[in-house]
């Protein structure tokens, strides 16, 4: 079981609407934050200043958006540079993106899924290698949801397993997207769960969606967490541990207290992991 990560417990999205309101938090009720770069870098003013304020009373890591990894132009050189020198600045403990596109000739402003073939994972690993050398450490590629798969060779697991091993990269497991593809593409979330590599794990997340048909669900990280992703949590905490995960919410933000009761949740089975385990080892 690994016992290494770069946070520890449970955490939150920090969204700039949050500015205010995690100001109030006592100690202990968040253990740490996650934000896209894109959004803070070079950012000024009182969302500037707060957010320093928060980079030195939190542990910070980044969760990439624009990075491209999949896409056909070059990788963003300068954005890259920027990043290094955010993360150097901050102390940012760790940096993921999704292991997708979403650019060519111009930002698609939506996650694009890459074929699922042997050649794309030769060319996936470079460019996740490359952004390695650069910014001087590994990076997390992140599971993402997706509604179609074209002129695939493999199946989603196989395509993820032959990035990580090839990329020599770190995984941040989405949970909420296993649950999702596994009713949009059918297959068992729990068998693909249990096929993930514990030793790469970095963190996770959690998140909601919308339940648009019986065998259709859009993942929009804009409701409350479901019951079978929860379970599905659970499942991993079994398996790897009480790996450190994040709750995401991007829209239709309720207040800070009804956030924090997901988050309270997680930290809730990750509790529960250790007196199962404590009692298991007595």
């Amino acid at each position: 079981m690994k016992t290494e990560y770069p946070v520890q417990g449970a955490g939150l999205g920090y969204r700039r609407c949050m500015q205010d309101s995690l100001a109030d938090l006592e100690p202990g009720r968040v253990d740490f934050l996650e934000v896209a770069p894109e959004n803070w870098i070079g950012l000024g003013g009182r969302f500037g200043k707060r957010f320093r304020e928060y980079s030195e009373r939190y542990p910070f890591i980044c969760h990439g958006l624009s990075l491209s990894l999949g896409g056909p132009t070059p990788l963003d050189m300068d954005f890259l540079k920027q990043l290094k020198r955010f993360i150097a600045e901050h102390q940012i403990r760790a940096y993921s993106e999704h292991l997708s596109y979403c650019s060519d000739d111009g930002h698609l402003y939506d996650l694009m899924p890459i074929p699922f073939t042997e050649e794309a994972v030769h060319y996936v690993a470079a460019r996740i290698r490359q952004v390695q050398e650069l910014l001087e450490q590994k990076i997390a590629i992140e599971n993402v949801s997706f509604y179609a798969a074209p002129s695939s060779e493999m199946s989603e697991l196989e395509f993820i397993l032959a990035v990580l091993d090839e990329a020599d990269c770190e995984l941040l497991l989405d949970i909420n997207n296993i649950y999702v593809n596994s009713v949009n593409h059918r297959y068992d979330p729990s068998e693909f769960l249990a096929r993930m590599p514990a030793e790469r794990i970095q963190y996770l997340h959690v998140a909601g969606h919308y339940n648009e048909a019986d065998d259709l669900i859009v993942d929009t990280h804009g409701a409350d967490v479901v019951d079978p992703v929860w379970q599905l949590l659970q499942q991993a905490y079994r398996r790897f541990g009480p790996v450190p995960t994040l709750l995401e919410r991007d829209f239709n933000i309720p207040p800070m207290a009804e956030l924090l009761s997901e988050v309270d949740q997680i930290r809730h089975y990750q509790q529960q992991w250790r007196a199962d385990h404590d009692r298991t080892v007595a």
